[in-house]
């Protein structure tokens, strides 16, 4: 079973209803089976973490459904969404790895849910998902074992991004240790009473291993149309997957290049705490997304004869943001411009990561009571799971000592 790169192993070929090496061969009909996977979420503020756990999920199988929480099951559990559902849907649609994706899916997730999508297991990220009245979400497909866990993305989450809009400070990104910095995650995220493993903030680490497990690794192919963009696509946004894709519906065969700008450029000319997420984060969100091919990593800010050359650009596009001059007051487009291959497009989405703070700031109280309504509800069942696992070990000693 291959599909899209990902090969099958063992343990899912069993799952899949074939046996293991050395046993029978499975009829073809089994063999041929795929195995479908489920996940669920808010997806709300969709950043890399989101992406790695939909990543990590797709490998367990081959064919991944998504569902997505609407905007109410979200206020009822949780507290207020960021973005409104239709950009949710959208934004879960635009991740590479989702096959599809389940518009309003319930917020607990049961047995009959993975039946009615055809769906063998669900796969979760290894923090706890509670319901309004504190109850574990995938409690009844555990018990069932059709459960599998993949490991959570370090280093960012929700909470801190919104964390990190609220502080709006220049050195956020690059010094996470400042006292500013942790004491406000602190009072954002935290309760009174100790810290819940799950919402903690920690400094996201970058390894080539991940690039690799982002990109495509797939070259331009002869026929395709080379088409490049640049800018910071800071909190990869609705407006940025809305840009791509008609970047993307540009040419018949395209093959889309982004460049991203080094965190001082992007300060340079966005001013402010700008960018809320540093280069290495905003690379892997930009791999995630399903209509980009390339990244080019701390792009140069002019789009300059050596880079269209070195990377065969046909097309170079921008949105209908203002495009900045550059430090010699400059405009960066000149060089595509003169060879006549520069367009402008309309995505028909004006959304920017501005308006993206400007939504967090105006709920801030909303946000940090639900952040906190959260911390508490988490630490409840840490304090819980503790107890329980200090009863089993003290059981077990008596056991042996018997």
């Amino acid at each position: 079973m291959i599909k899209n790169g990902h090969h099958a192993t063992d343990e899912q070929r069993d799952e899949a209803g074939c046996s293991k090496p050395g046993g029978l061969m499975c009829s073809p009909e089994k063999r041929k089976r795929v195995v479908r996977l489920w996940c669920d979420g808010c997806y709300d503020m969709v950043h890399y973490g989101h992406a790695n756990s939909l990543r990590q999920a797709k490998g367990m199988g081959d064919y991944l459904i998504v569902g997505v929480h609407t905007d109410a099951e979200i206020s009822k559990h949780k507290g207020p969404p960021v973005f409104t559902q239709e950009e949710r849907y959208k934004m879960v649609r635009a991740i590479k790895w989702v096959d599809e994706i389940v518009e309003g899916a319930p917020y607990v997730t049961t047995l009959e849910t993975l039946d009615k999508y055809n769906c063998d297991f669900c796969v979760h990220g290894d923090d706890i998902t509670l319901t309004v009245d504190g109850k574990d979400t995938y409690a009844e497909v555990k018990r069932e074992g059709r459960y599998k866990e993949c490991r959570r993305t370090q280093g960012v989450s929700t909470t801190d991004l919104v964390g990190r809009m609220l502080l709006m400070t220049k050195a956020h990104h690059s010094n996470m240790d400042n006292p500013d910095y942790q004491q406000h995650t602190d009072n954002f995220g935290k309760g009174p009473k100790g810290h819940s493993p799950w919402t903690g903030v920690s400094q996201f680490l970058q390894t080539s291993q991940k690039i690799i497990q982002f990109a495509s690794g797939k070259e331009p192919q002869p026929g395709d149309t080379i088409i490049y963009v640049a800018g910071a696509f800071d909190l990869f946004h609705i407006g940025h997957v809305d840009f791509l894709e008609m970047v993307y519906k540009q040419a018949e065969r395209p093959y889309v290049i982004v460049g991203l700008h080094f965190d001082q450029e992007v300060n340079r000319y966005k001013g402010k705490n700008y960018p809320i997420m540093n280069i290495h984060e905003r690379t892997l969100s930009v791999l995630a997304c399903r209509y980009v091919s390339e990244v080019v990593i701390g792009a140069p800010y002019a789009v300059g004869k050596d880079l269209l050359d070195h990377f065969k650009v046909d097309l170079v596009c921008h949105g209908k943001t203002e495009v900045f001059p550059d430090k010699d007051g400059s405009d960066p487009y000149a060089e595509p411009k003169k060879r006549g291959i520069f367009r402008t497009i309309d995505s028909g989405n004006n959304l920017t990561t501005d308006d993206i703070v400007q939504r967090i700031i105006e709920n801030r109280l909303q946000y940090e009571a639900r952040n906190q309504k959260k911390e508490a509800k988490e630490m409840a069942v840490f304090e819980a799971m503790k107890r329980r696992e200090q009863e089993d070990q003290r059981e077990a000693a008596a056991e042996a000592a018997h």
